[in-house]
């Protein structure tokens, strides 16, 4: 069997890939390469049928809307790397096609029941920029134009959602105590962080797979952060590569960056190394979430979105995956036995400044 140089992997023809088709024996075509996604199949975020419907195809154009190019490859063991397809291979039939995108149907409400009439509701227009005056009219915005999973994704919390309520209270709670003559004539907010200057005391946080939410995903953010003046914090699970995204710098724009440290610890020092070689001046690991929490509206869209006959069989032999949507997958990256003797570990892997992220109580903090 010929082999790629460029990656060391078996050359395939797209008719071989075409020959695992089944949801028992899956190979799926992502960005030139072939991948063995039976068993991933059934935790995918966005529903099992996604994969199985593609098996033996390449799904490329369903991917890239959402995901970034080296995706697998942060996911899944390097085994179910079956190999790089040969481009001259791949026919129009072997091509998986986006469904085409459905006009939404205009609302309707009924009318007061003495009139027997139906009320028909606008379609919502999305505002200009300009009109936005709070984080809270960006929120209202954002359930009106994003996709389901993405809202489901985005505006979540676990299980009751007590917490996330909680911390909208916490926030209100928090009250200013004014003093009174002082001369705020000329009012200068910038300030440093880590050794980077900002315009304000903020940054843009990590947050994965931006492209749910927008198609310039993460480029975008670097670009509107290098505007604003303040630094963006990489995420690991972008919906851009890390090269993508560090290409979306202007010289001299400073980044700090977050880690999800992989079970595979290899992997988490080459990404680590990357970042250190391309300037990211701290490192913001992610302490806080060795298993992501159970967010019931993102696992209720995931269940409805696969249809009623999806996974019949499984049904019956009591196999339906009941994961938790979009964060299953950021799980499955995630190291749940990470612990404080790491702490050393991480510290010599880079000269970056590293913070633990997520610290929530005074005895971790001071350990810290």
């Amino acid at each position: 069997m010929a082999v790629d140089a460029a990656s060391g992997l078996p050359t395939l023809s797209m008719e071989e890939v075409a020959k695992h088709s089944t949801k028992e024996d899956c190979w799926v075509v992502l960005y030139g390469k072939a991948y063995d996604l039976t068993k991933f199949g059934k935790v995918h975020p966005g529903g099992a049928a996604l994969i199985y419907d593609n098996a033996g195809k390449d799904a490329t154009a369903l991917f890239d809307p959402i995901h970034p190019k080296d995706i697998m490859d942060k996911l899944l063991k390097p085994s179910l790397t079956m190999g790089v397809v040969d481009p001259a291979t791949i026919k129009e039939e072997h091509i998986a096609k986006p469904p085409e995108k459905k006009a939404p149907a205009k609302k309707k409400a009924a009318a007061p029941k003495e009139t027997g009439l139906e009320l028909e509701i606008e379609e919502f227009v999305k505002p200009p920029l300009a009109a936005m005056l709070n984080t809270f009219d960006f929120e209202s915005v954002a359930r009106e134009t994003m996709e389901p999973q993405a809202w489901g994704y985005y505006s979540s919390g676990g299980d009751d959602e007590i917490t996330l309520r909680d911390n909208h209270m916490a926030f209100q709670r928090i009250t200013m105590r004014p003093r009174i003559l002082v001369n705020v004539r000329e009012i200068d907010m910038t300030t440093t962080m880590l050794g980077c200057s900002a315009s304000l005391p903020l940054y843009f946080t990590a947050t994965a797979l931006a492209k749910l939410a927008h198609q310039d995903g993460e480029v975008g953010i670097v670009r509107a952060a290098k505007r604003a003046g303040v630094p963006y914090m990489l995420p690991t699970l972008s919906s851009y590569t890390l090269d993508e995204m560090l290409a979306a710098r202007t010289p001299g724009q400073e980044l700090f960056a977050q880690l999800y440290v992989n079970p595979e610890r290899s992997r988490s020092e080459e990404y680590v190394k990357k970042l250190e070689e391309a300037g990211v001046k701290a490192l913001f690991v992610t302490v806080d979430a060795p298993q992501l929490g159970r967010r019931e509206k993102d696992m209720r869209n995931k269940f409805t979105q696969q249809g009623s006959d999806v996974q019949g069989e499984d049904e019956e032999s009591g196999e339906v995956d009941r994961s938790q949507g979009a964060t299953r997958a950021i799980s499955s990256y995630i190291d749940p036995g990470l612990c404080w003797d790491d702490v050393p570990w991480l510290k010599s892997i880079t000269k970056m400044k590293v913070l633990l992220k997520g610290v929530q109580c005074a005895e971790d903090a001071v350990m810290a």
